[in-house]
């Protein structure tokens, strides 16, 4: 009887897929249409499809991974079983880490940029302030524990998907199908070799997936994991595909390019005033804001998670914070803080998109160099994801390097500053036979399940 409770207590596939849609279908889409728009104009819906694709490619790893260990340290424990306890492992997933970190700025500050929409352009300064206050709500919420936040996570994820489908459908069916040229070249991409700005755009567009990653969180908290997790992320990556095209093309419909990329911070709330109205606008604001509060907290709750586990595994060094019982909740807001204070929207989603794309290689390698003889799959699928990663980030690196390179500065100098603090930390609990103390027991060690 005690084996059935428990069993009964755990994630159902369509529950699972419940939460996985809920955090993919979140703040990032308010804010990416905006941004892919300036790279590639009125193709912009075509990005989500292929960018679909890319990912669909890339999921077949995490499926794989996700099906021979499942486990709540989702891709963490991947990176440890691809690369083994290390310096190599947690590199990578410290910036697995840092790239979960710089999505809750990029939702913190989409939410003080759409929230700022209800009040006078004079206010309009105060979007990083707004998103500061609500990474502050955030950590005392999760303070308050596990309870609060599951109580919130399921009833804003049914609102907020719901709610987009809705207003995606019914502004397609209002506006009609949008004219999609591809003649219009944005200022940004004038200067650039055709085509270079479809693939790079690509990258933000991966952004809007990447959700995805948390499903293999879920570990033993699903039913059937070995088979079930794997249905979960790719039914969830579908579902968003559908979603976000129909989206697009809503908002393709309601405004012309140039508007979508003059209002690229807050785009679906301005297409909604067009099609729906004044009050399309207040729902599109408050449905953002409702994704916004929610992907923080939930956010928050994941990276302060995942950053305790690898403290816990001695990937990085063990986290004090005086008496309080979670110090790396308090880094990990501080850290969103600084990030969301510091760079606008483009730049923090321009980092998280680098950072993403450069971990998600390493999953594709480490699973395609050092994995084979453990599980089985067809290598010429993570082949085709690493050609179709490297190809995305060199051309975004590219275009980056031609229109801001500052932000490649701070995305290098982050990577840097992570090897060699993580370089640094091994070597400081490395005996002299060479053997790491990871606070694992021997079949972790071996990489056994």
């Amino acid at each position: 009887m005690k084996k059935i409770n428990i069993e009964n207590q755990k994630l159902s596939l369509t529950g699972s897929v419940s939460l996985g849609t809920g955090v993919m279908i979140g703040a990032g889409i308010f804010v990416l249409m905006g941004q892919i728009a300036e790279l590639v104009g009125d193709l912009f819906p075509v990005t989500f499809l292929i960018g679909a694709v890319v990912v669909g490619f890339s999921s077949y790893s995490y499926v794989k991974f996700s099906n021979a260990y499942p486990s709540s340290g989702g891709v963490a424990k991947f990176l440890t079983k691809a690369y083994q306890p290390g310096t190599a492992a947690g590199t990578l997933s410290l910036l697995m880490y840092v790239s979960m970190v710089v999505a809750e700025s990029l939702v913190a500050g989409t939410f003080g940029a759409y929230t700022l929409r209800l009040f006078p352009e004079a206010y309009a300064g105060y979007a990083s302030a707004l998103g500061v206050g609500l990474l502050a709500l955030a950590f005392i919420v999760n303070v308050m524990g596990n309870k609060v936040i599951g109580a919130t996570a399921t009833v804003t994820a049914i609102i907020k998907v719901a709610g987009i489908a809705l207003l995606a459908i019914a502004g397609l069916a209002i506006a009609g199908f949008p004219d999609i040229t591809g003649n219009f070249v944005s200022k940004n991409s004038q200067s650039l070799p055709a085509g270079l700005s479809f693939i790079a755009a690509l990258a933000l567009s991966i952004l809007a997936y990447k959700g995805f990653t948390t499903i293999t969180n879920q570990g033993d908290d699903i039913q059937d994991p070995h088979r079930n997790m794997g249905r979960s992320i790719i039914i969830s990556i579908l579902l968003c595909t559908l979603i976000y095209i129909v989206l697009a093309l809503s908002v393709s419909a309601g405004l012309s390019i140039p508007e979508i990329i003059a209002a690229k911070d807050y785009a679906l709330a301005e297409a909604a005033r067009p099609i729906f109205g004044e009050w399309g606008t207040w729902l599109t604001i408050l449905l953002a804001i409702v994704a916004t509060v929610s992907g923080v907290i939930a956010s928050v709750f994941s990276a302060s998670r995942l950053l305790g586990m690898l403290s816990n595994m001695k990937q990085v060094p063990r986290l004090k914070a005086g008496r309080f019982q979670n110090p790396a909740l308090i880094f990990t807001v501080a850290l969103a803080m600084g990030l969301t204070i510091l760079f606008d929207l483009t730049r923090i989603a321009s980092i998280g998109a680098i950072f993403y794309l450069t971990m998600d290689i390493a999953i594709h390698w480490g699973l395609l160099r050092h994995l084979r003889e453990k599980i089985d799959f067809h290598p010429a699928v993570p082949v085709i994801a690493i050609i179709m990663d490297v190809a995305v980030l060199g051309a975004f690196i590219y275009i980056k390097y031609l229109t801001d390179p500052f932000v490649l500065g701070v995305a290098l100098a982050g990577i840097l500053l992570i090897i060699l603090a993580e370089r640094l930390f091994m070597i400081s609990h490395t005996d002299s036979e060479g053997k790491m103390d990871m606070g694992m027991d021997e079949e972790e060690m071996k990489g056994k399940i």
